[in-house]
């Protein structure tokens, strides 16, 4: 397994897909540290009572949701691209363990995107909080680090879904732009049209999207989400990974019967 794990990192280092996300991912960042600045500015210049009215999503989350989509491409780039070129037939030469390129796959990326969504979220924040300082905007925590690592390491845990999802899913698909496609669903299309359902099966519903497990996984809940808050963090975990094993069981499967 050690020899598929060095294997699978080789290939996704070595992709050039990967580099372009991650240099997304810093982009995002870069916005953030913008979104901060303006925000301070927009303060600054606000009469003082009107200051309290100013609110800016929190920017770490905010961060955390881009970057959520730009680490599913990754995952679906992963596998989608061997479909594409034909490598996948080497792969599985190669590793006849079909099972297994898909373990050592999964842990490649899931690795890749918590560490990427982990320093993403953690620069955010830094940023935020150099750039806005003492200012009270609404949205902007300003409890130390250590108060909010838990919500961050949720957020981080979030990602990694995503990307594990997008795996997941150009394997199913052999498609990267089916899987895509399926993911931005997931990831926008779907908190929308739940949350104009009618009360209270929009709560009921958006409490389970993959948008707004985070939150509840940390006990902070979802004040800037679409999704609702009803889970315990435990229950917020359980769905956590019934997002990833349901997809990824039916990989496994399809992988195992379908010709490559």
């Amino acid at each position: 397994m050690i020899d598929a794990l060095a294997a699978e990192w080789l290939k996704l280092r070595t992709l050039r897909s990967t580099s372009l996300v991650l240099g997304v991912v810093g982009v995002v960042v870069a916005l953030m540290a913008l979104l901060a600045w303006y925000a301070a500015h927009l303060w600054d210049g606000l009469p003082p009572g009107q200051r309290d009215r100013l609110e800016v999503s929190s920017l770490p989350e905010l961060a955390n949701w881009l970057a959520s989509l730009c680490l599913a491409v990754l995952g679906v780039l992963a596998f989608s691209g061997e479909f594409g070129t034909g490598m996948i037939r080497t792969t599985f030469t190669v590793l006849p363990s079909r099972g297994r390129v898909l373990a050592a796959k999964a842990g490649v990326v899931a690795v890749v995107a918590f560490c990427t969504g982990l320093a993403a979220v953690l620069a955010t924040h830094a940023a935020g909080r150099l750039i806005i300082g003492d200012r009270p905007i609404r949205g902007q925590s300003a409890e130390a680090l250590s108060r909010q690592m838990p919500l961050f390491l949720a957020l981080s845990l979030s990602i990694a879904m995503f990307a594990l999802l997008g795996l997941c899913l150009a394997a199913i698909t052999r498609s990267a732009v089916a899987a895509v496609a399926t993911l931005v669903a997931v990831w926008y299309v779907v908190p929308i049209i739940v949350n104009n359902i009618p009360a209270p099966w929009n709560e009921r519903i958006g409490s389970i999207l993959p948008g707004a497990l985070a939150g509840q996984l940390a006990g902070t809940g979802n004040p800037h989400s679409l999704g609702g808050a009803l889970l315990s963090p435990l229950a917020a975990l359980a769905v956590m990974a019934a997002w990833v094993a349901v997809p990824y069981a039916a990989a496994a499967v399809l992988l195992a019967r379908r010709d490559a």
